[in-house]
């Protein structure tokens, strides 16, 4: 008993050093890329008000006129980029990507520039109504980016990096011996959530879930893990006689483990719920761009005439 004991101990400390690293984009570099993008958004947002409150213009001069001319036009520009993804006279306009990048830069700096065109005031139901419109559109663009985030790569390489990671850490069926065998609750929590949320009916309230509970519910368990493990770590660490410096190596390297299975479950579980928003989003988003091009018509013809 006292051999096996200490064999599978021996085993376990070789699979820790061959624990599989991060590959590719990691659930907290999606998290801290979005953080980026909308912290950014929102400092660009407040600049804009403030120097909009220094009085440096008004909405009818000429320098307010020409900001709103200019993100006018970047506004229309944008409509280039469906031009290029739907007609077959624009499939030699470049890589589709290069223009999604443009569709989003323009995308946020037309949005800005009319907002510091209009000093973030109306005089006009026209003006409040081409405002507003476009406020809505934007922060469609906001939500619409979030979710094309979390669908672009696609549910088969999602499949895909998941079937690896249960590969390179053992946890796969047809493995024998997982890297987290010395922790059997932590590896009968990661299966079981696995199998849980893998094996759900597609509904909009199975989408929704998975949406807002599941990264919650991703965390809790997460936690449940790190708890679970201090004993058996304690344990196998006095085994092998690890050093404090190993003991937090090896508890980080487990941990970080849990924490790409979870992401990864998590991340094909949800892919349906965002396809399925994605395409909800899509008819939601055009009736408000259209509205903002008729608004934005009568505006201008407005300002003009009068």
């Amino acid at each position: 008993m006292i051999f096996h004991m200490s064999k599978e101990m021996n085993l376990t400390n070789q699979q820790f050093q061959s624990m599989p690293a991060a590959k590719g984009r990691t659930g907290e570099q999606a998290l801290a890329s979005d953080l980026f993008v909308y912290i950014t958004l929102a400092l660009l947002t407040f600049s804009v008000w403030y120097a909009s409150q220094q009085n440096y213009f008004e909405a009818g001069d000429d320098v307010g006129y020409w900001l709103g001319v200019v993100g006018a036009s970047m506004m229309v520009i944008l409509f280039l980029y469906p031009m290029r993804k739907h007609f077959k006279f624009a499939k030699n306009w470049g890589r589709l990507k290069w223009w999604f990048v443009v569709h989003m830069i323009l995308g946020v700096g037309g949005p800005l520039l009319i907002l510091l065109h209009s000093t973030f005031r109306v005089g006009s139901l026209n003006a409040a109504i081409a405002l507003y419109s476009m406020i809505i559109v934007a922060l469609s663009g906001v939500i619409g980016r979030f979710i094309y985030a979390r669908v672009n790569r696609g549910l088969r390489s999602e499949q895909t990096s998941f079937q690896e990671l249960q590969e390179h850490a053992g946890l796969d069926k047809e493995v024998a011996r997982s890297n987290i065998a010395f922790a059997p609750k932590v590896e009968a929590r990661l299966k079981a959530f696995e199998q849980s949320e893998l094996q759900t009916s597609g509904n909009w309230r199975t989408y929704l879930r998975q949406v807002f509970w599941l990264p919650i519910k991703m965390w809790l368990i997460y936690f449940r893990c790190c708890s679970d493990l201090r004993e058996p770590m304690q344990q196998l660490a006095q085994h092998q006689k690890w050093s404090a410096q190993d003991v937090a190596h090896h508890k980080q390297r487990t941990r970080q483990l849990v924490r790409q299975y979870l992401t990864a479950v998590v991340r094909v579980a949800q892919y349906t719920a965002y396809a399925r928003l994605f395409s909800f989003w899509h008819i939601a988003h055009i009736p408000f761009v259209y509205l903002l091009v008729i608004s934005a018509v009568v505006h201008v013809l407005a300002v003009h005439a009068y």
